[in-house]
């Protein structure tokens, strides 16, 4: 019986089926063009069996799909897994496009309504809407703007398997489908539309999906840099211009006014060595010159086209006295521009633009200068001369001109800088121990930092904070690790020098358990300048990661120790006496269980909310969640309005990993959409949600029973049951996914095959890949069974209860929901077949199929449905549609892994594995 309810089609939903038949068409056609007619009736004949077994779920079609897979050659094999791939690619795009139309077709259903219809949930409209139906005031929000922050943080990821090759491509079949849903076509411009689709997917045909040689960092970063060109230089402007038109019409007090730009990007490419050997200071500095480099080229580009709009004759319109200061300095000699002060004046600034790309050292510029001129000393300059213009076009008739490109330019410079993102540098504090161990011990040999206790080294570290005499010095040899340390802190103050404060503001450190590993990074800043002792003065946030359960738990006492300190706390001064700390999803995840990992970060949240306000600090917290539920993903929305209250001070960063930054921000519009909801759920939680009641102290108790039962079940399987770890490796691809050429950072963070040192998004892959989706759920099922059986008459009604009120619980069970709802374990336990040990697959498979059924059937009836998705028909329909072509994925994976583990080494065999990877992965989407 399906776990999905199997519901018809709405005829809202009609577009989409629609557009997923079209470009299934031309895909089959182009493989019948180029594979030949037999490769195509084999796709067919597969595609049309697989759907037969999952509707009427006929065992005899079962059956006949096996056979067909199992008699493939290696070569139709490959063509069989690329097809299937691609179907599923496509199929994403059209999703894509359908949440776009949905999204449009509710705003304009607003504005031809004789009322105007309530915003979408997640809008900043709704937020607005929300805030002023609460009576919040002007100057709450206006403070609220002005000390905001709202950071999506942009990471690699070593499971991303696409390349930009066929995300361009992907792109334009993107926005041929939006051009077909968005005007009324002729049928020329019908067939035009329908060629053009076919071209690009034949490209995609003709074009790999995989990478032949394994990702470099550089090659990570201007993987990263193209999202800018596909969303963010655009979009991130039109959500402040939304966000302050909306602002003027619900209060005319806010007309005209210019919100500070609380929305920006971070990123971690190229600054975050942890368990990364090719992240070094000069992967830093290479990093930081490409982001500069396209944002100039950006604000270049976008001069070049404000030239050409604004030709404005000084003879018919007033002019400002400054814009003819700036028109007068300008290096332009042409007679034709002579009463044209605006493009007399934007030549000038594009000159000077163009000579601070070539001091930064960007080299040509796509266009040049009509001539020389000063570079710019600072952001502030180019931005100063920018609003020149913006002023005199204001106060001389010509407004309108002024809200056009020039205030997007203006923003987008106000956003972006001369450095594009914020770039984190991350560490993990094992390193930097080792560094200050050493630096300590050239200095005054037997120190023994190592050796000491954590008081005395927090002593020890204070009193070098103390002084500002340097505690390196340039006649001693140091470790490469040191030196390499060392280098990074120095490369980041040259940024600073370079492109401004804004281009390397965090330190981030991994595992961090003690005060100590704080105040080492503290010495090292001190080394680089960073830090000056004698003002007071830090340039960089220091922001510790607490990621494992014991960290969690003991987060708020390190922070509290943390603040008893004086000098720490004059540092912190420096800083605006804010503290910004981060809290890792994927790894508590993967120590303690899904359950467990929910709640110690809820717990840890509430515990660092009460020690920063008993302090006096501000909080900012960094949320380190990953694509897939099982590293803390999921709707964002729901995520930072479940947050305690209290927890979202105005201020929250949040990375955003991999095929997820894809999946968000490739598409210009679901890009604006999503930035825009991370803004408005921020903007709900700060005014709406801070103040919020604690849940029932009943709800809390049970959570914590919940939380320790899942915590033993997890344990007892994941570091408990001897062999586990064998039969991770051999039921899942994780070691063939090591070896994919996918990222630049290993798999594991130490050359070891323990479960601890491997990092958590391959260990949340492989077993997405395996469509057990264990790190999502394991634990749950074995939690509730034991709750209600201590309390079989009231049990269940309770966790229905914290069900319906508590959105935290909502949150959780929901995201659990859509795991559960991708999972199939008659396909995993074709993957336990691969565990060579049938004694150890005894032992640990049935445990596995126990736990997944307890699971959905607790869940099922806690949230009272009759089966999985019962609530998100969309996302369910989605996922059933799917089944079809990601089942003969799993299964074909399944035969070529048994091929090479078996000692084939066909170079085809490889591929196919590799290929099998990408397309699973694009039929679950957010799996990693």
């Amino acid at each position: 019986m399906s776990l999905i309810n199997p519901d018809v089609t709405p005829e809202k939903d009609f577009p989409l089926r629609d557009d997923i038949r079209l470009l299934g068409r031309i895909l089959g056609d182009t493989i019948r063009e180029q594979e030949g007619e037999a490769a195509f009736e084999i796709v067919e004949r597969i595609r049309q069996t697989s759907i037969r077994f999952h509707r009427d779920e006929d065992e005899i079609a079962r059956r006949e799909l096996e056979t067909i897979l199992n008699s493939l050659s290696r070569g139709r094999t490959n063509q069989i897994i690329r097809a299937y791939s691609y179907f599923s690619h496509l199929a994403n795009l059209a999703e894509d496009q359908h949440h776009v139309r949905r999204s449009r077709a509710h705003a304009m259903a607003g504005a031809h309504a004789m009322e105007a219809a309530a915003p979408r949930e997640g809008t900043l409209a709704r937020a607005l809407k929300l805030i002023q139906e609460a009576g919040i005031s002007h100057n709450a929000l206006q403070a609220f703007f002005g000390s905001a922050l709202v950071c999506p943080v942009l990471t690699a990821h070593p499971t991303e398997v696409r390349r930009k090759s066929t995300i361009d491509r992907e792109m334009e079949i993107s926005q041929i489908l939006a051009q077909r849903d968005r005007q009324q076509m002729t049928p020329d411009e019908e067939a035009a539309c329908q060629d053009g689709l076919r071209r690009a997917i034949l490209t995609l045909w003709q074009t790999s999906i995989l990478r032949r040689n394994r990702l470099k960092v550089i090659d990570e970063v201007n993987n990263g840099l193209s999202y800018y060109d596909y969303t963010f230089f655009k979009e991130v402007p039109r959500v402040y211009a939304a966000l302050e038109d909306q602002l003027a019409a619900m209060d005319p007090v806010w007309d005209n006014t210019e919100l500070p730009s609380f929305l920006r990007m971070g990123s971690w490419i190229g600054g975050d060595r942890d368990g990364n050997p090719f992240v070094t200071a000069d992967a830093l500095r290479q990093a930081l010159l490409l982001q500069s480099k396209h944002a100039l080229s950006f604000y270049l580009e976008e001069l070049h086209c404000l030239g050409a709009e604004l030709s404005l004759d000084g003879r018919y319109v007033n002019v400002s006295d400054e814009v003819q200061e700036l028109a007068k300095a300008s290096p332009d000699p042409s007679p034709h521009r002579q009463d044209e002060p605006y493009r007399r004046a934007i030549t000038g600034i594009y000159a000077r633009l163009a000579a601070t790309a070539a001091r930064l050292g960007h080299g040509d510029v796509a266009r040049h200068a009509v001539g020389e001129a000063p570079a710019y000393d600072s952001v502030e300059e180019f931005e100063g001369d920018l609003s020149i213009l913006h002023r005199s076009l204001r106060s001389n008739g010509s407004g309108s001109l002024s809200r056009g490109r020039l205030r997007k330019l203006r923003r987008a410079l106000d956003v972006f800088g001369f450095h594009l993102a914020s770039l984190d540098m991350r560490q993990n504090s094992d390193v930097h121990q080792r560094v200050v161990a050493e630096l300590f011990e050239k200095a005054v040999p037997g120190t023994d930092y190592e050796g000491l206790s954590e008081d005395k080294r927090v002593a020890l570290l204070l009193e070098e904070l103390a002084t500002p005499r340097l505690l390196t010095s340039p006649y001693l040899e140091y470790s490469t690790e040191t030196t390499s340390e060392l280098a990074i802190v120095r490369e980041a103050a040259e940024a600073h020098r370079r492109y401004g404060r804004a281009a390397v503001p965090n330190y981030v450190i991994s595992k961090a358990s003690d005060p100590s590993d704080i105040l080492e990074v503290a010495l090292l800043l001190k080394e680089a300048g960073l830090l000056r002792p004698r003002g007071g003065e830090m340039d960089v946030n220091i922001i510790p990661l607490f990621e494992t359960i014991a960290d969690l738990r003991h987060c708020s006492g390190v922070m509290d120790a943390l603040f008893a300190l004086p000098d720490y706390m004059r540092l912190l001064r420096s800083r605006g006496q804010a503290q910004e700390v981060m809290l890792g999803y994927s790894d508590s995840n993967k120590d303690g269980g899904f359950l467990t990992s929910g709640w110690e970060l809820y717990k840890a949240e509430i515990e660092l909310i009460e020690v920063f306000k008993r302090h006096g600090v501000a909080l900012r917290l960094f949320h380190g969640r990953g694509g897939s539920v099982g590293r803390g993903g999921g709707p964002s929305y729901q995520a930072i309005l479940a947050q305690p209250g209290g927890a979202v001070q105005g201020a929250i960063r949040i990375t955003e990993q991999g095929e997820v930054i894809a999946g968000k921000y490739s598409n210009p519009d679901l890009g604006r959409r999503n930035l825009e909801i991370l803004a408005a759920a921020t903007l709900e939680a700060s005014l709406l949600h801070s103040g919020q009641s604690a849940p029932r102290a009943e709800y809390l108790n049970a959570m914590e029973e919940l939380s320790d039962s899942a915590f033993r079940a997890y344990r007892a399987l994941v570091y408990e049951t001897e062999g586990f770890e064998r039969y991770f490796w051999e039921s899942t691809v994780i070691g063939e996914i090591a070896n994919l050429n996918i990222g630049s950072r290993p798999a594991s963070r130490a050359n070891s095959r323990r479960i601890e040192d491997l990092r958590a998004i391959p260990w949340v892959f492989g077993w997405a890949q395996c469509r057990l989706m264990l790190p999502g759920w394991y634990g749950f099922g074995s939690a509730v069974n034991e709750w209600l059986e201590k309390r079989p008459e009231t049990g269940l009604a309770l966790l229905q209860a914290m069900y319906r009120e508590w959105p935290f619980f909502q949150a959780l069970l929901s995201n659990m929901d859509m795991v559960l709802a991708k999972s199939n374990i008659a396909i995993a336990s074709r993957y336990s077949n691969l565990v060579a040990d049938d004694s150890l697959r005894e032992a640990i498979f049935p445990r596995l199929r126990r736990e997944w059924e307890d699971s959905i059937r607790q869940l099922l009836a806690i949230m009272q449905q009759q089966s999985l998705l019962d609530g998100n028909p969309l996302l369910a329909r989605s996922i059933r549609n799917r089944f079809p072509y990601l089942d003969p994925l799993n299964h074909l994976q399944i035969e070529l892994l048994k091929r090479h583990r078996s000692g084939d080494a066909d170079e085809q065999v490889v591929q196919g594995i590799h290929l099998s990877i990408n397309g699973i992965a694009a039929g679950l989407r957010n799996s990693g």
